[in-house]
């Protein structure tokens, strides 16, 4: 039997509403989620440095990559993260439909993500999120066996955690003002091994800096849990259906969320290096929450979906694989063990970084809907269901 299943909880299946159907929003917006990381993410790859350069104070983004900030910089990884509670929530549904007890095998689900995401941060990006993704949820999961009213609590306490650890931050950055650069001897040197070093050689240094390039994870568990806990409530307010209730919800989320969130981020963007904390992670979430509301509105007017829509989707049906594949496609193009872009192509201005954030997209694009031909699943997820079957 269930252990303290809540009876309001909607009996659906994976991306399906409360009445069994299929809701294609959520593949597109899931879709949008992977490929908008990957606009702050190719920043990443190829400034000098790469994941370690990320770390560094005192850069200047030009205009393009500050349009790119704006748009995109913990956006998409906000609306990713709430989109992670949205399935969280529709896994515990299905659970109760077929009377399973929960989280019972999620568990084993968030583990195996967990270890994915620690070979994703080993052999190819330290700024993974899955890590993150998989400690978080399984939090949210024994929660969700709680009653509305404590989630509630544990929601709104967490986001009021959040602020104010952020407004710290904020504050120290402000007191410290510009210091300098930093040990340039060592930037040097994460520069040359980025451009020309070896693939053992970059593993390595990202396991002998492991603490810090796993810290944003950490810092912000408690923005990851109210986000988590937002989606569950969202997706049971209905916000993600095709009918009059969720269009309502989601001409809210657009009201608010680009009509408040998109001042804010450029009021934050513009204003300089020491509120980096506020742009990312407090006014960011807001203007995710717009882009659902977007977004959305958008898909309600397709009467027939084109390419762009179909990509989308099928993006978002194979999104673990896509996530992991454009960050390996990044490094092969960007780091000295590929291609090498990044050093080549380093006073070309930061055109060719939009052609790259663009090719990679159209790859993500027409590759996932040619495997969706054939296969169910994406690849990873095919193993990962694989393995949790055994």
């Amino acid at each position: 039997m269930t252990q303290h299943m809540d009876e309001r909880a909607p009996r659906t299946t994976s991306a399906t509403s409360p009445t069994g159907r299929r809701l294609p929003l959520l593949d597109v917006l899931r879709g949008a989620a992977i490929l908008g990381t990957l606009m702050t993410n190719v920043w990443i790859f190829t400034g000098p440095g790469g994941e370690w350069g990320a770390l560094l104070s005192g850069s200047s983004a030009g205009a393009v990559e500050a349009t790119f900030g704006v748009l995109a910089n913990g956006k998409f990884l906000s609306l990713l993260t709430i989109l992670f509670g949205v399935g969280l929530a529709i896994q515990y549904a299905s659970a109760a439909r077929r009377g399973q007890p929960w989280p019972g095998r999620y568990r084993w689900r968030a583990l195996f993500l967990f270890g994915e995401g620690t070979v994703h941060f080993v052999l190819v990006f330290a700024w993974d999120v899955l890590m993150g993704y998989a400690v978080t949820a399984l939090v949210v999961a024994w929660l969700l066996n709680r009653s509305e009213r404590a989630r509630r609590r544990v929601m709104w306490w967490a986001a009021g955690i959040h602020l104010t650890l952020m407004a710290l931050f904020t504050a120290a950055l402000a007191l410290t003002g510009d210091e300098a650069d930093g040990d340039t001897a060592v930037s040097r040197e994460v520069v040359d091994l980025y451009a020309h070093g070896g693939y053992p050689d970059q593993i390595a240094f990202r396991l002998e800096n492991a603490i810090a390039l796993r810290m944003e994870p950490v810092l912000t568990f408690f923005l990851l849990l109210f986000l988590f806990l937002l989606g569950v409530r969202l997706f049971r307010a209905g916000a993600f259906g095709a009918d009059e209730t969720g269009r309502r919800l989601r001409s809210r989320l657009l009201l608010w969320g680009v009509g408040l969130g998109l001042p804010l981020n450029v009021a934050a963007t513009l204003a300089g290096q020491e509120f980096f904390f506020l742009a990312r992670y407090v006014t960011a979430p807001l203007l995710a929450l717009g882009y659902i509301g977007l977004i959305g509105a958008v898909v309600d007017r397709v009467r027939r979906p084109g390419p762009l829509m179909t990509g989308l989707t099928s993006v978002g049906r194979t999104a673990l694989s896509g996530y992991v594949l454009q960050n390996v496609l990044c490094v092969l193009v960007s780091y000295g063990i590929g291609l090498g872009l990044a050093e080549r192509l380093r006073d070309s201005g930061p055109w060719w970084v939009v052609g790259l954030w663009a090719t990679v997209c159209a790859v993500l694009m027409v590759g996932s809907t040619l495997w969706l031909r054939r296969f169910a699943a994406g690849p990873l997820e095919a193993v990962q269901k694989w393995a949790l079957r055994r």
